[in-house]
């Protein structure tokens, strides 16, 4: 009995600190999530309401009170359904995310090797689109095409791409540092700013970036620019250079210091309005 008062007691001193610890754990990842999406503004309009709302009720503004409090319903009706994908994309990355688990790493050595096979069908002119899964877990998007469970290398990616065999079309995952599938499809984005003169590849690449964490490497096959997609932007035509340097980035932790101070001075190119 004395050893259960005495970890209640420990508990009871604990208990302000894991309760605060944990309320900003789910604020950091909401945000971070919000972030990645385009809810963000949504986001910041309500707390701007919210903020009119509580300084008219610090200065007892009850005209303005009594407005607000009217239309607050069918505000939040009418967001609920004018942000309905934005909503959704939300909802589906919460039931995706592996919160614990840290991102996605790719060995340096194989990187390299997907940016060579990039810089080959980019002067053939060959398309290609490889998505790098990052905590959100992408089996669904797995499943949709050909398992392959390869070894990464230049030679194999070039030779599934370069010519019009069964896997050339649709994406390729690389996934625990392996090719493990070829031909998946992609979700489409449905944003209207997209260039006119972007294919399949492209909106395929950002739809992928705006319903997930994904990293995606496009080749296109009219133009033979590499291209970037995260985070819901689309980073268009990028040097081998800034390629290297922005994967090397985002996958290889550890590193990213000597990567910072080894950086070029070209900035990343978000290329999405005409």
């Amino acid at each position: 009995m004395a050893i259960l008062q005495k970890l209640y007691s420990i508990y009871e001193l604990i208990r302000p600190v894991l309760d605060v610890a944990i309320l900003a754990f789910i604020i950091y990842k909401g945000y971070e999530l919000l972030e990645k999406t385009q809810a963000l503004p949504l986001v910041k309009g309500a707390g701007f309401l919210a903020l009119v709302y509580g300084i008219a009720w610090l200065f007892n503004l009850t005209t303005l009170q009594w407005v607000l409090t009217i239309i607050a319903p069918g505000l939040f009706i009418a967001i609920a359904i004018v942000f309905q994908p934005e909503l959704r994309k939300i909802f589906m990355r919460l039931g995706q995310a592996e919160f614990f688990s840290p991102n996605a790493t790719v060995q340096i050595g194989k990187l390299d090797a997907v940016i060579t096979a990039a810089e080959l069908l980019s002067q053939r002119r060959r398309g290609m689109l490889i998505v790098f899964p990052r905590k959100i877990n992408l089996k669904n998007i797995i499943e949709t095409g050909t398992k392959i469970n390869a070894e990464i290398s230049s030679s194999l990616i070039v030779s599934i791409f370069e010519f019009d065999g069964p896997l050339h079309d649709g994406a390729m995952v690389i996934h625990n540092g392996k090719i493990a599938a070829a031909s998946c499809f992609l979700p489409l984005s449905e944003r209207q700013d997209i260039r006119k003169n972007f294919g399949t590849r492209h909106r395929a690449s950002l739809g992928m970036a705006e319903q997930s964490d994904a990293v995606i490497l496009i080749v296109s096959e009219e133009s033979g620019a590499i291209s970037l997609a995260y985070d819901a932007k689309l980073y268009y035509d990028l040097t081998s250079t800034e390629v290297t340097r922005k994967l090397k980035e985002l996958f290889d932790k550890g590193n990213r210091k000597e990567i910072e101070q080894q950086e070029s001075s070209a900035e990343d190119r978000e290329v999405l309005v005409e």
